[in-house]
């Protein structure tokens, strides 16, 4: 009995130094190697700071932005240790007053804007962070941030197009539009 209860314990250990330890310093090494920028957070920097991150959405509200899709995460939006939807049903009360609350918002950014609202300017994704919109929420968008920034649509139009990103290999996920990245490139527009 001593035996199996001492082949246990040093068994255990040596799993509990090799997965908890050896193999996360290797997956780590690996990584730092093959893809940094990526293992780093994808992190992205302008002028020595970082503004954010590739792969988290981030809050915007002023018209002069392009606004990101709703987060549902707690304690505060797009909080990246807490990601999760907001598990409400299409029936809910709640989703729906929420659902009506961001068109108002939205429509009163732009008053001139006539076309349907997007469905994912107004609904948060399952996680809560997601950093892109699709091409039509940008296009919902485009006249607003002109007006606001004073210049032209069609050079506004042009940075979403530029900034859309097609479906992964050809056929994965819809098109998007990094928020983040859109904005930054806005700013650096002069």
């Amino acid at each position: 009995m001593l035996g199996q209860l001492r082949s246990s314990v040093v068994m255990l250990l040596l799993m509990t130094v090799v997965t908890g330890v050896i193999y996360p310093l290797a997956v780590t090494a690996v990584a730092q190697v093959a893809m940094p920028h990526r293992a780093n957070g994808s992190l992205i920097e302008r002028d020595g700071k970082v503004a954010g991150s590739e792969l988290i959405g981030q809050p915007f509200s002023d018209p002069k932005y392009f606004w990101s899709r709703p987060s549902a995460t707690s304690p505060y939006p797009y909080n990246a240790a807490a990601s999760s939807g907001s598990n409400q049903g299409p029936s809910n009360p709640a989703l729906t007053d929420a659902v009506t609350a961001r068109i108002k918002a939205l429509k009163d950014a732009d008053p001139a804007g006539t076309s349907p609202v997007p469905v994912d300017l107004v609904t948060a994704s399952a996680s809560g962070l997601d950093p892109q919109i699709s091409p039509a929420a940008a296009e919902f968008q485009a006249a607003r941030v002109a007006r606001a920034r004073g210049i032209d649509r069609a050079r506004v139009e042009a940075l979403i197009a530029a900034h859309t990103e097609s479906r992964q290999l050809g056929f994965l996920g819809e098109p998007g539009v990094n928020v983040l990245e859109l904005n930054l490139a806005l700013d650096a527009t002069k």
